[in-house]
């Protein structure tokens, strides 16, 4: 397993519209093979709920694998960070730093997935695949290390997401076919599969012994403006070679506006409505807002709204976010986290930005 020798240096962190406290950050000089590379890890955060992470940056061992598995975009973005956000409770981000995986590779992935859906030929008829669905998508890893004696880091664990499909979709008789995957078929399928999983990972060197959360996360429909959800998740000591129980995850993602927010999210969805209302009051070109409201335990924790226009002078840019930052403030609770992005032809012309608990949010136009 490889060493890595912590020395310090200074450098500086510049980071836009971000703040951190700024100290040293610390080089590390990586033996492997007689091979020394360096690398550095930044001695602050952006946050208390982010990671640090060392650069330059190493992308997976199953760099790629994930965009050809995964349908939906949305999906992609919301695995990645939800695993991260759900390693939290397992791996604190006060002493540990993120890294991409290292030890599951590409050809592992692909086969592992292969070796854990059902083995359905490409010309099977509609009962066949109805019967044997490809449950899962992808495996993702995640790494997290921690500084051990003489100034060196060391994994301390990893996380292992795996991504199952909520519909199924293929093609046979000629024709192209979805097949609603239930909750209940889709969890006993995870589960068989992440202890499968857990024993082939026990035979990778280096992985004997490290502690292991897995998730998983059910997939939104390919053609979903929201992403899906991590539904369940487990801790693994190491050295344990089986699961134990699984909790359960209760978070989703909701559009805003939509007949599934306002059936679920009355409250939030008539506010959202009420703000699009009010911005199409000041601006004549408004096409409408695109809202996402995520909930863990059916509590907001984050809305985000995307405001397209067109604008024909950078004054109007300032004028229209002006206007918009008031409206914020006078229309939207402050107990969770709030994002406002303004475009125009699919690039950011401004950011209105409130964290959970501040009184004023924080206002950026870009240039």
């Amino acid at each position: 397993m490889k060493k890595l020798s912590v020395l310090l240096v200074g450098t500086l962190l510049l980071i836009t519209s971000c703040a951190p406290n700024i100290g040293n950050d610390d080089e590390i000089s990586q033996d492997e093979e007689s091979e020394e590379e360096t690398a550095i890890v930044p001695s602050s955060q952006l946050t208390d709920e982010s990671y640090r992470m060392i650069l330059p940056y190493e992308p997976s061992a199953a760099r790629g694998v994930t965009v050809n598995q995964i349908a939906n975009r949305v999906d992609i973005d919301e695995m990645e960070e939800g695993l991260m956000r759900h390693s939290m409770q397992a791996y604190d981000p006060e002493d540990h730093y993120f890294q991409e995986g290292q030890y599951i590779t590409e050809d592992m992935v692909l086969q592992w997935i292969d070796e854990l859906n059902p083995d359905v030929d490409d010309d099977a008829d509609k009962d066949v695949h109805e019967e044997n669905p490809r449950y899962l998508s992808h495996i993702l890893e995640q790494n997290y290390l921690v500084r051990g004696d003489e100034d060196s880091v060391h994994l301390d664990g990893i996380s292992i997401g795996l991504a199952l499909k909520s519909v199924y979709q293929f093609e046979a008789d000629g024709a192209e076919h979805t097949e609603d995957i239930p909750m209940d078929e889709m969890m006993e399928q995870g589960e068989e599969m992440a202890q499968s999983i857990l024993e082939e990972m026990r035979q990778i060197e280096g992985l004997e012994n490290v502690p292991i959360m897995f998730g998983i996360y059910r997939e939104e429909e390919q053609s979903s403006p929201v992403p899906g959800n991590f539904v369940a998740k487990t801790n693994v000591d190491g050295g344990d070679t089986t699961i134990g129980n699984w909790d359960s995850i209760d978070e989703e993602t909701v559009l805003f506006p939509s007949e599934e927010g306002q059936e679920d999210y009355f409250d939030d969805h008539e506010i959202v409505t009420s703000f699009g209302n009010e911005i199409a009051e000041f601006f004549p070109n408004y096409t409408g807002i695109i809202g996402e409201g995520f909930y863990i335990n059916e509590e907001l924790q984050k809305l985000t709204i995307e405001i397209p226009l067109e604008f024909n002078a950078k004054a109007e840019v300032i004028g229209f976010t002006q206007y918009t930052n008031g409206l914020v403030q006078d229309m939207f609770a402050d107990y969770y986290d709030l994002e406002i992005n303004i475009t125009s032809s699919n690039q950011m012309e401004s950011l209105i930005y409130r964290e959970a608990g501040e009184e004023s949010p924080t206002v950026h136009i870009y240039d």
